[in-house]
This record gives C-alpha cells, structure tokens and sequence, in this order.
C-alpha cells in the first residue's frame, strides 16, 4: 500500500510539471537550423530541374519514337504502339504544379512580382504540354485539395488555352527590373529580359498550335510588332534551355543509364534517309557508326523484336543515338547539345517562317528569310557547321510552291530530342508525312495523344468520363484528336 500511494505521489508531482517540462522539451528539440518558411528561391531550382528533366525522358522514352527520329530493337512495345498507361507526364505536372502555385502565391505575397511572372510562365508551359498530350485536363480546380476539391473538374482544351495565353501575357507585362533579382534561375541566371523572350516566344508557339481552330493573326501581330513591349528571341543565346553540368546530380540525365538501356534505343531510318538524301552533317550529333563498318545505318519503326533485333544482319550494322546524348554529355560539345528543352530560336523562325508564309504576321523580313534563319540555327544549336551550299540544295532550297512542307521538313529535323514538341506540332501540320511501322498493333495509325493515366479511372472516374463525352469522343484512346488537331 505504501509503495502504491508512493507512485500517485510521483505520478502528481510529475502532472504538476509537465506544462513547463513540455514546454521546455520544445524547446530543446527545435532545429535552430530547420527550413520553416519556404522562399520563392527555394522552389524556383526543383521547378525548373524536375519539369524539365521529365521532358528529357518523354524525349528518349517516347517522343523520339513516336515522330521516328529513333527506333527501338528491345522491348519495341513504345515502337509499336502498345502504350499501356503513359501517366509520368500528367503526374509531372501536377506534382510540379502545386510548388508552382506556392511560387505564386509567394510572388504575390512578399511583393515579388519576378518570381510571380516565371510562376505564370512555367504555368503555361507546363499545362500547355498536359493538354496537348491528353486533351482535356483539370485545370481551373486543379491544385485545390487544400480546399476540399479532390475531384478537380476537366476544362476544355479551348478554355485551357485561354489560361495558358493569358499567363504569358500577363507575365510579360509582370517582369520588373526594379523589383529585385532572381535566385535559383538555372535557366536565364535571373537575366529577366529573356524570360519574357521565352514567355513571348512561347505566345507564338501557342498561338500557331491552336490557328487552325482561330483566327489568330491580330494577336501574333501584337506580339511580333512591338519588340520593345513584347520581345521574343534573337538568337541562340536567348534559347529557354538548361544547361546541364559535369558532375553528378546535375549531369545530362541519360549519362548515367545502363549501357544495355541505352543501346536498345537507335537510329530510325526515316530521319537516316531524310539527312542522307539532304547530305546532312548532322547526322553524326544525332547517331553514331555502327559497329561493323563504320557508316550510319537506321532501323525502321513499328518492327516486332525479331525482327527489330536481326534488321540488317543484327545491332551491329544499326547506328546507336549519337553519343553526346549519353556519355559523351559531359564533354565540351555535349554540354552545348544535350540540353533540357523549353523553346529555342530555331523554332521560333520556323513558326515565324511559317506565319509569314500564311499571312499570319508581317515582321519586316520574308517567309524565305526567316527559314533559312531557322536552319542556320539549329545547325549552331548541336554545335555544327552548316555546309556553304546547304541552302541551295534540292529538297532545301526555299521555295513558295511547297515552303509549307519545306518548312516543316527542317523543322521536324531541329526538334530532335526536345520532349514531345516534334510529336505535337506533327500531328498540326502532318509534315513530314509518317507511315506506321510494318507491325504495329494501333491498326496502321500513329497515335495522337495520351490516354488519361489509369489512376483517374480510380480517383476522378466521374470527371474522366464526363471529360471523353465533352470531347465527342466514344472512348480514350490514343487516336482520338485534341480539340486543336479536330
């Protein structure tokens, strides 16, 4: 009994002083050196690191391949249309999207309106690449779980499209020089003039991607007549691209896959046969020799794995992709071609090119000029020299009676390995004109968008479907057309 009334003595003694030990416990165990309010520096670098490193393998897992610059000899289940759930882009975004807000938010709350524009920007870039890959997404209610909405609604590409311009336009008129520098900008190093090049580069972009659906002449006009107001890119050195470095994490993200992985991916010959009957030098960034011969060699696209696997008498007479892309990444050459991509100046002339050429935009300079600017650049972009007499060869000499095609040809080359921009402007203009692979099992059809991520079906059924009948489609599969592309 007395041993009992012992420990209900301690016991009270201790409930007298627990407040005050709680308290002090607190104290004591609160890191002096903890992070406990987040900076917009601090989300800046992981925003731009992890978006753009999801379009580098979009590049190589699948955009490579479904616009045949590469192919693939193993496990051709990408090469032949067997998709399966192709979520990483769509969970990218959206995990990427809620540091975005938060970027956001915080721009606008400690009266940082730099960090708020490049918010706006990475926004519309990076919802941009969701719609064209899936259609219909969530958009005004995504990101708000914090608010109860767990079940985000589908906009219609259309209305998304809205969003997306208004951002890039907005952010132009945002950016303030008087406001304070950019931290953690692995992009631009905080050089805020070419941050709104890239957000009036990507307006262009934009506005060609939807001009088969609107009338968008005045509003490229606005932004190509007032370069002063509305900047764009002038050259190569404006390019929205990250620059990886020599040592480990930030390394080219391909330096360190599996030699095996790595070789299962090779040359197609469909961008083979394009740059050999154009006697392109470029070749030799983009493939490598093959092992037995020592010449360039492509495979086609869509084969089975045997047939993958013994092309040509076997992978030895197949070219490997060129290997600045791989280990070669971290060498002087490789750090100036294997880049993370956004938007570059040779796009921007082809787009330019291409809207002169349809009337589109008057820039004080021909469709034929703005063409052979493209082409320049995206020699200078993998680091080559361009042959004096390139532009006036047959298949690349300018001319009105087939500019379009031309156009587009040079284009489609220049977009190697930039994620999914080849796929996307593709499937706009139909240049150049692609042909299924021999077995595919997609009917004899390229595939033209993204299925919605399975776990949608799980976590969003409702909306998921109520998103496939607003699009008039019977169900989601990869040929159903966006709304852009209908």
């Amino acid at each position: 009994m007395k041993k009992i009334k012992k420990y209900v003595f301690v016991a009270a003694i201790g409930m007298l002083l627990m407040p005050s030990c709680t308290k002090d416990f607190q104290e004591k165990n609160a890191n002096p050196d903890a992070i406990t309010d987040v900076t917009p520096d601090l989300l800046l670098t992981g925003i731009l690191r992890s978006s753009v490193n999801q379009m580098v393998d979009q590049s190589w897992g699948i955009g490579n391949i479904v616009i045949q610059h590469t192919a693939k000899i193993q496990f051709v289940s990408e090469d032949r249309y067997t998709w399966g759930d192709r979520s990483g882009l769509w969970n990218s975004v959206y995990d990427n999207m809620r540091n975005v807000q938060l970027l956001l938010s915080l721009g606008e709350n400690n009266n940082a309106p730099n960090y708020k524009a490049v918010a706006l920007v990475m926004r519309a870039w990076m919802y941009s690449l969701a719609t064209d890959a899936y259609g219909d997404i969530p958009y005004s209610e995504a990101t708000q779980g914090i608010s109860g909405i767990l079940q985000p609604k589908y906009d219609s590409q259309e209305s998304i499209y809205d969003g997306i311009l208004n951002d890039l336009e907005t952010a132009n008129a945002t950016f303030d020089p008087a406001a304070g520098t950019l931290v953690g900008d692995i992009i631009f190093s905080g050089d805020l003039n070419k941050w709104k090049k890239l957000a009036n580069s990507l307006r262009l972009r934009c506005l060609m991607r939807i001009s088969d659906k609107r009338d968008v002449k005045a509003a490229m006009q606005a932004v190509v007549a007032n370069p002063s107001s509305t900047p764009v890119f002038e050259n190569n050195s404006d390019n929205g691209t990250l620059h990886y470095l020599t040592s480990a994490p930030n390394q080219f993200p391909l330096y360190t896959t599996r030699s095996g992985s790595f070789d299962e991916f090779r040359l197609s010959k469909t961008l083979d046969e394009k740059l050999k009957a154009l006697d392109d030098p470029r070749i030799v960034v983009f493939a490598q020799p093959t092992d037995a011969g020592g010449i360039y060699s492509g495979v086609p696209n869509g084969l089975n794995e045997v047939s993958a696997l013994a092309y040509n008498g076997g992978p030895n007479n197949i070219s490997r992709v060129g290997d600045l892309f791989y280990k070669g990444a971290i060498t002087p050459t490789g750090l100036d071609v294997a880049k993370g991509y956004i938007m570059g100046y040779p796009e921007l002339q082809f787009i330019l090119a291409e809207a002169v050429k349809k009337g589109l935009v008057t820039t004080g300079e021909t469709a034929q000029w703005h063409y052979e600017e493209g082409i320049k650049a995206a020699f200078d972009y993998v680091a080559t020299a361009m042959p004096g007499n390139y532009l006036s060869r047959t298949g690349v000499a300018y001319s009105d009676a087939n500019a379009l095609e031309l156009i587009g040809t040079q284009k489609w080359i220049s977009l190697f390995f930039t994620g999914l921009e080849a796929w996307f402007d593709w499937r706009r203009t139909n240049i150049p004109a692609l042909v299924a692979g021999a077995d595919n099992v997609n009917n004899n059809r390229i595939p033209v968008r993204f299925a919605y991520p399975r776990s949608e079906q799980t976590l969003n059924p409702d909306n998921r479907n109520a998103a496939v009948g607003a699009q008039g489609w019977s169900e989601d599969t990869y040929n159903e057309k966006v709304w852009w592309d209908q």
